[in-house]
């Protein structure tokens, strides 16, 4: 058991967190507090009818379902149509509810029997768990710029034989940590292409309703993407960041019903399902548009305060067109800033993280109070 463990640790890398303590406990030290700008999770209340309706299903003896209840599958549909442009095709046999989004980036390869010899590809700037995911099942991580995809196809991969290696593709719009987004166009075009190669796309959309800089933020299943069909493609969704439900682990994957069919045999098999009364409160947050349009509003605020006085400090906002995250660099090495701004109180996240392209870059997010993201727009001013 210990030679295992120790063979799948090692197909992994450090978690890149824990290399960034040393800026955190100098940023502590500062006199009026850290300002902790480096992760982002929620600070703001759960919604009211969210809690209410938790509560009142807290009397839960029994299992629950890996598909979830009725209710849930259907506000899970409804919310898809609405919100993610989907087709009236998508059924509840199209829509899985899942323990937070982040298990289901990490384990997809692995529910969809991915291997080694296979490659996992997904964008060259990105959120670490798909690289994670890769590694797990001991396929080929590959990342890849998904606008030249989109753009030039085969043309961008790394070599001739790449696209024959590749069984999921994933996508990230508007993406983490740049706050980039891909146009329908775009996105349709990635979708033809691997289409065209018989690549399942996932399609990580959990900043969707964060839009600032763009009028919209289309979805993997739009029919403007997707045509007449859902074959191949999986929408990833999460509830945590537009209804500040990180702790409840509240997130679902809808599309292609035969995927998703997979998915469903393969978690129930593992157990996967997410408690009772979560599905309740679940239910309820997909069927509130008020609260995440209202917590859009308070993002929208710190954003106002952050972004001049992350300019005024001498850094360059670059992409960050949605999402919770402005994508910054002041010119110097990544780990170079985030050791400037730890001596300021302000702790931010090297660029290094999301790959070799955000060397030169920090993710610094609005998931603080308004009182500290004033207080960080002070020092940062002061630099």
């Amino acid at each position: 058991m210990t030679t295992a463990r120790r063979g799948l640790a090692a197909r992994l890398p450090a978690f890149p967190w824990d290399t960034i303590a040393p800026a955190k406990q100098r940023a502590a030290a500062h006199r009026d507090g850290i300002v902790d700008l480096s992760v982002g999770t929620p600070v703001d209340p759960t919604p009211a009818t969210v809690r209410e309706a938790l509560a009142a299903a807290s009397d839960s003896p029994g299992y629950p379902t890996t598909i979830g209840t009725p209710a849930l599958r259907e506000a899970l549909v409804d919310f898809t149509r609405r919100h993610r442009g989907a087709p009236a095709v998508l059924d509840a046999d199209g829509a899985l509810p899942t323990v937070g989004s982040k298990e289901l980036v990490a384990h997809l390869p692995f529910q969809l029997g991915i291997g080694p010899g296979e490659a996992v590809a997904f964008p060259h700037i990105a959120y670490p768990t798909y690289d994670i995911g890769a590694r797990l099942v001991g396929a080929e991580p590959m990342p890849l710029d998904m606008a030249a995809l989109a753009a030039h196809g085969d043309a961008a991969l790394p070599d001739p034989s790449a696209a024959a290696r590749i069984s999921l593709l994933w996508l990230n719009s508007p993406s983490n940590p740049t706050g980039a987004v891909l146009d329908a166009a775009q996105l349709a075009a990635i979708v033809r292409w691997a289409r065209g190669h018989g690549i399942v796309v996932a399609s990580d959309e959990c900043y969707a309703l964060l839009p600032w800089t763009v009028d919209e933020v289309p979805s993997v299943l739009d029919p403007r993407v997707a045509g007449d069909s859902l074959e191949g493609l999986l929408c990833v969704y999460s509830l945590s960041k537009q209804s500040n439900l990180a702790g409840y682990r509240a997130a679902f994957v809808a599309g292609d019903p035969a995927l998703v069919g997979e998915l469903t045999a393969v978690r129930k098999q593992a157990g996967m399902m997410l408690p009772g009364p979560l599905q309740a409160a679940m239910t309820a947050a997909l069927g509130d548009d008020e609260a995440p349009a209202a917590q859009r509003e308070i993002y929208r605020a710190r954003r106002a305060v952050l972004e001049p006085a992350l300019r005024a400090a001498g850094g360059t906002i670059q992409d960050s067109q949605a999402g919770l995250y402005l994508w910054t660099t002041f010119g110097e090495p990544s780990m170079t800033t985030v050791d400037r701004l730890a001596e300021a109180g302000v702790l931010v996240a090297p660029g290094m993280f999301y790959g070799d392209g955000g060397g030169a870059h920090v993710r610094v997010a609005l998931t603080a109070t308004d009182e500290r993201i004033d207080t960080a727009a002070r020092r940062l001013r002061r630099l």
